[in-house]
């Protein structure tokens, strides 16, 4: 037992643990804990200086900066964009210059078909609505409007305006020439009171006289059918057609009402010019219908217009002669 003095207290003894192993030691409740260290008075840290290799650390007056490298570069648009789309990158380019090449076609078709600063309009026929190539556009050949009026009308012995449609003249002839054959058919309008045979015989003698395109063999000729009209088996039609319907089979050529013309695969002869004639002929019809039978078949066939070779030599076929003879003497045929 330990003497204390009276002022003095003897600590207590920690509470002795037992354990169910008979082992024995101090309650953790009474353990010793070390005393708390007081951060707030601790003397700030200072930092390290960096170790050198040949001396004791020594502290920096600014530290050491560190410096980004730059991104490397990502490459123009274009690149970025040939990265992303691939081959449509380069299709694009050739498609919109298509479209475009493809609108300035279409435009400029659309110009092409108008004649005097005017629409062209197709023929609206029956058959020429039947006939897919009648109602194409094609290069067209006619001698004009006359620039003066003729001095001495002829009284109108004719219709001025028929129904606006053409029929085939049916039946054919024999082959006339011995050359390669042109087969062609002959159409009368509808309503002008003309005998279509009459008509059709008067193609088939012009153009089977040895005077004609066939003379020396270079042609031969042939008359067909409505059977091969409707199956497109021939190369070139006559049509006998009035000054009120011109315009329809032959738009944007320009004939007044007055001429003749050729419109793609037609050859287009005016009811007033095959009633009546012209002033310059002096009322010889017979030569005249001979003359523009072979003018207009002439321009189907490939031919142009030619001029007065001088005065008082024979006119070409081929010369406008409906407009006048301009010093030469009339004359019917390719090779008189």
């Amino acid at each position: 037992m330990r003497v204390t003095s009276p002022r003095t207290r003897a600590p207590r003894e920690a509470p002795v643990d037992v354990r169910r192993d008979g082992r024995t030691g101090v309650h953790p409740r009474q353990r010793p804990v070390p005393p708390r260290t007081r951060y707030d008075d601790a003397p700030p840290r200072r930092a390290s200086a960096p170790r050198t290799a040949s001396g004791p650390l020594v502290a920096q007056r600014r530290p050491a900066v560190r410096t980004r490298q730059a991104p490397p570069p990502r490459g123009s648009w274009l690149r970025r964009f040939v990265r992303r789309h691939g081959w449509r990158a380069y299709a694009l380019p050739l498609l919109t210059i298509a479209t475009v090449l493809t609108l300035v076609d279409i435009v400029t078709t659309a110009t092409d078909g108008q004649a005097d600063g005017g629409p062209v309009a197709a023929p609206t026929s029956a058959q020429a609505l039947a006939d897919p190539a009648a109602t194409t556009p094609a290069p067209a050949e006619g001698e004009g409007a006359p620039t003066v009026t003729p001095s001495a009308p002829v009284a109108a012995t004719y219709v001025e305006q028929g129904a606006g449609t053409v029929s085939v003249v049916d039946g054919s002839s024999a082959v006339y020439g011995t050359g390669p054959l042109e087969r062609f058919v002959v159409e009368v309008e509808d309503g002008i009171g003309v005998d279509g045979a009459q008509f059709a015989t008067a193609v088939e003698t012009t153009l089977g006289d040895p005077r004609s395109w066939g003379s020396g063999g270079q042609l031969s000729f042939q008359r067909v059918g409505a059977a091969e009209a409707a199956a497109g088996d021939y190369d070139f039609r006559v049509s006998l057609v009035s000054p009120g319907s011109m315009e329809i089979y032959c738009p944007g050529v320009g004939t007044g009402g007055y001429t003749s013309c050729r419109y793609g695969e037609r050859a287009v002869i005016n009811l007033a010019r095959w009633e009546t004639a012209v002033p310059d002929y002096a009322g010889d019809l017979a030569t005249y219908r001979l003359y523009v039978i072979n003018h207009e078949v002439g321009h189907a066939l490939g031919h142009g217009h030619e001029s007065c070779p001088g005065p008082g030599q024979l006119a070409p076929v081929m010369e406008q002669q409906t407009l006048g003879l301009q010093g030469c003497a009339k004359n019917a045929w390719p090779y008189p």
